[in-house]
């Protein structure tokens, strides 16, 4: 009887191991080469979201794609029909986009691309047609927008923009985790800061609020340290500091070539941020761009930050941990691994420096460029721009405003002072320079997308298009030496003028990818953008002078988080202060003994009512996944001999512990890659097989596959790698086929009740 017991005990863990171990191996984490990665194995995937241009260009068609996981280069293929016999090869790009001029004007094409890793070479993709459209080259003052060149040791590689894209939307570079590159530079926004508003305000040169030089910025972190704490800043307090500058659009900054932000301080030539060493001699303002905000401690940086612990952070963070809805595109790409994987796949090797962090950057950037607007359609006469707009263009040259926004890019990517506001307010360019005759000059922005760029000027000092038109209009606000009156005058113009005026820099203008955020545009959306940001409520209780104090909570709480700090200032100062953080209301009729989150106590720094400050970084989420999905509330508790009871309470902080995202790609019965579930049916054909027959969500047509015994499963999954479901059997002799790939078990089957888990088809 016992040997029968222990008989059953064995079947049972024998069914258990094997379940294990098919799940294992399935999901790569005990043989990670048993799934096919498209990096060092032998099968590549075809590039996903193939797309191509209809009558956009008149020199081109464009191909846009997915990059491919292992992929170093792409083919790109074309035909008159849609079929791959006899299609030519047009050529080949290490980037993840491709311009076909050799097409025929007026041909329809099908293009096809195809990846490669000079070991493997994938199948086609699925086809995309596309037209060169029949137009002139531009001759005049605007042209068509070419795309941007890239310095000799930076050229681009899709996978180096996809990293680069993944660094730039990933809020854990700053020292809060709460402010990316993309925090200050959304699409959306053309570019720029869609936070910025009247609320968004820097006290300016006189270091005042609510006076004529407030400057309209964008919000940053904190000031604070580097063991977490923050530093209570004389005008922000432990609030969000505002940068004294506003935001400029980092769209089509690829085509600066003296120097970005708005002084241009952001040199030519690249150095390494660690040894100064020359990288890139020339053509660099964008990587060179790279470098400040990271050490800025008013934008996303601890005092005293330093390069090598930006990238220290970056190296032992999970790519995109904090993001949500990331791009399918992306998303597939970094697939769960790690940002030393990543620099590996774009560099050869893991290291993560300063150096390769402002390359890959800078190299996302260099992809980002708005030229399919309907200003470049009309200037090489494809599609006309409407009587207003066109109008408006001629206003555009009559006025001069061509003189400083002129060419592909509106913009001649010089400094000059209009009379915005009075010369010593900012110093400008003269700060770079250290010639009085750039006293307060900035660079003149492009206007692609202008817009959806409000407010406008380096202050923000411009709600609208219009603001800005009339302030041409009148001549400027202010005078100086360096203001060239032949521009900067009264210019007359009747209402209907200026209305032309802005209805030109408006649609036409225009990239609707760029608004729509559509690739490569896209964007992942950021944990300060979500619900999970923690928040303060209430009104709590007043101390002494009526002072509530106030708590301060913005940095996410997610498991693995070694600093999660909680501030509170308006207290008494040098008093005892009590941060309490339970699964409940803390309350407010007692200073909590206990709390299950966390019981702090400090004394405030400052002196006297309302003037009492201070901070906790607490490491209680650093190794808890007890608290995944719990919601906690806390308070501050002040002792203040002027509060009713003997002290006084803050408002109620509550937020809720999550784990960071996986960003694995998710795998649906998607067999045309378009994300949405196809409808699919299994069709038995006795010993010969069967047939799987799906309806293209993408296209609404049929496809079939045939292959198998008439004993096979049915097992769909995405073997590949690719975000698509592949069409695959599983056969009694252990064999998974996939596309013709073989997944080989040893492991015997004994009985069918070993699969009561799985539905037949």
């Amino acid at each position: 009887m016992k040997k029968r017991v222990l008989s059953v005990r064995f079947i049972k863990l024998a069914v258990i191991a094997v379940f294990v171990l098919t799940l294992a191996i399935f999901s790569g984490k005990l043989f990670p080469e048993s799934k096919v990665q498209g990096q060092g194995g032998s099968f590549l995937p075809a590039p996903n979201n193939v797309s191509a241009t209809d009558n956009q260009y008149h020199d081109k068609v464009g191909v846009y794609w997915d990059a491919v996981r292992g992929a170093n280069l792409y083919r790109i293929f074309r035909n008159t029909t849609n079929s791959t016999t006899g299609a030519t090869d047009v050529g080949t790009t290490q980037a993840n986009y491709f311009f076909d001029t050799a097409a025929t004007v007026g041909q329809n094409y099908f293009y096809w691309v195809k990846s490669e890793n000079g070991a493997t070479v994938s199948n086609f993709s699925q086809s995309e047609q596309g037209t060169r459209a029949n137009g002139m080259p531009a001759d005049g003052i605007f042209l068509d927008l070419q795309p941007p060149s890239a310095p000799a040791g930076n050229q681009i590689t899709a996978a180096k923009a996809y990293l680069g894209k993944t660094l730039f939307w990933d809020e854990q570079l700053s020292s809060t985790k709460t402010v990316s590159c993309g925090t200050c530079h959304q699409a959306g926004a053309s570019g720029s800061d869609p936070r910025t508003n009247s609320t968004t305000v820097n006290p300016g040169f006189d270091n005042t609020f609510n006076t004529a030089d407030d400057i309209f910025g964008s919000l940053g972190v904190p000031q604070n340290n580097q063991n977490g704490t923050y530093v209570f800043n004389p005008a922000f307090g432990f609030n969000l500091q505002v940068t004294d500058r506003k935001s400029p659009s980092y769209l089509n900054a690829a085509y600066a070539p003296n120097g970005i932000f708005w002084d241009g301080r952001a040199s030519d030539t690249f150095r390494d941020p660690l040894t100064s060493a020359i990288i890139l001699p020339s053509g660099a303002s964008l990587e060179s761009q790279v470098l400040g905000p990271p050490l800025s401690a008013a934008e996303m940086a601890h005092g005293g930050r330093d390069w090598t612990q930006v990238a220290q952070r970056v190296a032992a963070s999970k790519p995109l941990a904090l993001a949500m809805k990331v791009p399918n595109s992306l998303g597939t790409w970094i697939n769960g691994r790690t940002y030393p994987q990543l620099f590996e796949e774009a560099f050869g090797t893991s290291d993560v420096t300063p150096t390769r962090i402002a390359m890959a950057i800078a190299t996302h950037e260099r992809t980002l460029f708005s030229d399919q607007t309907p200003l470049d359609k009309a200037v090489t006469q494809i599609t006309p721009m409407t009587k207003q707009e066109e109008f408006g263009s001629e206003l555009f040259l009559a006025v001069s405003c061509a003189v400083c926004h002129g060419g592909a890019l509106l913009s001649d990517n010089s400094f000059h002072n209009i009379g915005v506001r009075p010369q010593n307010e900012d110093a400008g360019r003269f700060a770079v320079t250290g010639l009085e005759a750039d006293r307060a000059k900035f660079k003149t922005p492009n206007l692609r997308n202008i817009e959806f760029r409000a407010p406008y000027m380096h202050n923000g000092r411009f709600a609208t298009l219009e603001e800005v038109v009339e302030f041409y209009n009148r001549g400027g606000d202010h005078s100086a030496p360096n203001i060239d009156t032949a521009l900067i005058r009264p210019l007359g113009m009747t209402a209907d003028q200026k209305a032309a005026l802005v209805a030109f820099m408006k649609r036409p203008l225009n990239d609707n990818r760029v608004t729509s955020e559509l690739s490569p545009f896209d964007r992942p959306r950021l944990f300060t953008q979500t619900s999970r940001v923690p928040f303060v409520s209430g009104t709590g209780i007043a101390g002494t002078g009526g002072n509530v104090p106030q708590a301060v909570a913005i940095e996410p709480p997610y498991i693995g988080n070694p600093s999660f700090t909680v501030a509170v200032s308006r207290g008494l100062g040098g008093a005892n202060a009590v941060l309490a953080i339970h699964d409940t209301d803390p309350g407010t009729s007692s200073i909590p003994a206990t709390g299950s989150f966390a019981r702090v106590s400090l004394t405030l720094s400052g002196t006297g009512a309302g003037n009492g400050n201070g901070s906790v970084s607490l490491n209680t989420l650093a190794n808890n996944p007890q608290f995944v999905g719990r919601t906690f509330y806390g308070r501050w508790y002040v002792t203040d001999p002027g509060a009713i009871g003997g002290f006084s309470v803050s408002g109620l902080i509550k937020f809720t512990v999550f784990t960071q995202n996986s960003n694995l790609s998710k795998t649906f019965v998607d067999f045309d890659g378009d994300r949405k579930t196809d409808i699919s049916i299994f069709r038995p054909n006795g010993a010969n097989g069967g047939e799987w027959w799906f309806n293209k969500s993408e296209s609404g047509g049929n496809a079939a596959f045939q292959f198998g015994a008439a004993t096979d499963k049915i097992v769909p999954a995405d073997y590949t790698g690719d975000g698509k479901t592949d069409v695959a059997t599983f056969d009694r002799t252990m064999v998974y086929y996939a596309f013709g790939r073989q997944f080989v078990l040893r492991f015997p089957v004994r009985r069918k009740r070993r699969y009561s888990g799985c539905r037949r088809f």
